[in-house]
């Protein structure tokens, strides 16, 4: 399938939850795909890279390690991404990528996730998290920014002052991610 046949195909896809498990699927299949997927996805002025996100996103859920090949370009761009229903799917493959890292368990990504990797991510974390984004990309940034900062304490102190600046301003499920995020931010600091 060509670059212009997956944009058709993904050009196609409604949110509902099967139809962007059938996409994540097919690429799964067929992983020569998934260099297209990121080309569309950082189309990001074009609406259709939301649903490349969207794609993404479920097939990181079942195979994270599909990035991996793709790590330099992901986290190169992600800055570039702005339209809030890609910002949220990507935030959440930031998030396993941050968990997976984390993991006690060793794994992959621990060998292959660099330190200009970690920065791209944090930046574009911190970004989201400032931005004038909805709930759940910032949420899921927080978290990111929680686990990376167990390795660089600037992290928790910039994520704690953000968190604490924006409270008052925020909706529910914000302050209370936020306060949850705070709490372990003290603990981590005992």
């Amino acid at each position: 399938m060509s670059l212009e046949e997956l944009y058709k195909e993904l050009s196609n896809i409604t949110a509902l939850r099967e139809n962007r498990l059938k996409y994540a699927n097919m690429v799964l299949e067929d992983m020569s795909l998934f260099p297209k997927l990121m080309d569309i996805l950082f189309m990001v002025d074009d609406k259709v890279s939301c649903k490349a996100a969207w794609v993404l996103e479920f097939i990181c859920a079942e195979y994270l390690y599909a990035i991996v090949p793709y790590l330099n370009t992901f986290t190169s761009n992600l800055k570039k991404i702005h339209f809030d229903s890609a910002v949220r799917p990507v935030a959440k493959v930031c998030g396993f990528i941050a968990t997976d890292y984390y993991s006690k368990k060793p794994n992959t990504l621990q060998n292959t996730l660099s330190p200009i990797h970690k920065e791209f991510i944090v930046e574009a974390c911190f970004d989201w998290l400032i931005s004038d984004h909805k709930v759940a990309p910032k949420v899921y940034s927080m978290e990111t920014l929680y686990l990376f900062g167990k390795d660089s304490n600037w992290i928790h102190t910039e994520l704690a002052l953000i968190l604490e600046q924006d409270f008052s301003k925020q909706s529910a499920g914000f302050k209370a991610r936020a306060k949850q995020t705070l709490k372990k931010i003290k603990k981590n600091k005992l």
